[in-house]
């Protein structure tokens, strides 16, 4: 009986032995935490994927999991404003630990939905007088990220598409004027203009046909160029303006690689897969405790400049080659 007695006692022993790892691994278990991301462009849009992918990217090299430690939701607003206010109450609802949200327009969704949720953008133009921060060195709220680029970097396309194309005297500026992004680029654009002998004008990225018959009536009149600020809306219309461009063989510049990837002649801007891969580096931060009131806002560190030959040669454009030099990727 005492040995029978001590057999089982040994086994429970055992038993209790063998499950402590166990309790001990689930002690150890990271909690899971939670981040909301609500891009600008729609699913099945190449560039979103490959942005989405670099700040996937920089969240892993910095220890994050997917379904380890780390639960995603996204939503894609598809350039569409009711889609972003609709998407944003819908993240804050699953109580995310802090939102990415892709530029101005998204973050201000977000922002009517709550003031407590922390917000990183990854790619917001004067986020200052966008109101999304105090100061650019001091958020000061909830909010904080990476700023797209300089508002006088609308100065620096207009010179760019003069290089190319030197005979150029006319201008049709495609900007979206309900954001302030799109008013300071603009400006920034009209400020250079004067002194490089330009006339402007100016299309608003509202509706696809009102773009298109826009387009057809500047090209009515000779040494005509276009340039397209960085936007959302612009983002949704970029396959209709690089195709309207090429058949009324308008000399363009575009802010983004992507514009160039897909026919454009030119384009010149900040890299984005780079500041979505820095994005993650303040998700991270916040993760860990910090705050967006005490993040500075940082500007581009990588701006890259794409010519697309084939293009050129369609346009009957031959680029010089200074500026063929100063490319970091050259398509053929």
């Amino acid at each position: 009986m005492i040995d029978l007695r001590r057999r089982e006692f040994i086994t429970l022993l055992g038993g209790v032995v063998a499950a402590w790892p166990l309790a001990a691994r689930a002690q150890q278990r990271e909690p899971m935490r939670r981040v909301g991301v609500l891009m600008t462009r729609a699913p099945d849009d190449p560039y979103g994927r490959v942005v989405f992918a670099a700040f996937m990217q920089g969240l892993q090299e910095r220890g994050w999991t997917v379904d380890r430690n780390l639960r995603i939701d996204i939503r894609w607003g598809g350039g569409d404003s009711d889609h972003y206010r609709t998407y944003a109450a819908e993240l804050v609802a699953l109580a995310p630990d802090v939102i990415l949200a892709a530029t101005t327009t998204p973050v201000r969704a977000v922002l009517q939905v709550t003031r407590s949720v922390p917000i990183v953008f990854a790619n917001a133009t004067d986020p200052v007088a966008g109101g999304l921060v105090a100061s650019l060195a001091h958020p000061g709220g909830s909010v904080t990220g990476f700023s797209a680029r300089e508002l006088g970097f609308g100065a620096k396309w207009l010179e760019l598409l003069k290089e190319v194309a030197p005979r150029i005297s006319r201008v049709a500026v495609f900007r979206d004027s309900t954001t302030t992004g799109g008013v300071g680029q603009f400006a920034a654009i009209q400020t250079a203009a004067p002194a490089l002998g330009v006339e402007l004008t100016p299309i608003d990225l509202r509706d696809a046909d009102e773009i298109g018959r826009a387009v057809a009536a500047f090209a009515g009149q000779p040494n005509g160029g276009l340039i397209m600020i960085a936007a959302a809306r612009a983002d949704v219309h970029r396959k209709l303006v690089i195709a309207l461009a090429a058949k009324h063989r308008l000399p363009a510049v575009y802010p983004l690689r992507i514009y160039a990837a897909d026919g454009g002649l030119l384009s010149y801007g900040p890299d984005p897969t780079d500041q979505w891969r820095r994005a993650a580096g303040y998700i991270d931060r916040i993760l860990k405790g910090e705050k967006p009131a005490d993040l500075p806002v940082q500007a581009p560190t990588k701006y890259e400049l794409v010519i697309n030959l084939k293009s050129a040669k369609a346009l009957g454009i031959e680029v010089p080659p200074t500026l063929l030099a100063r490319a970091d990727e050259v398509i053929e």
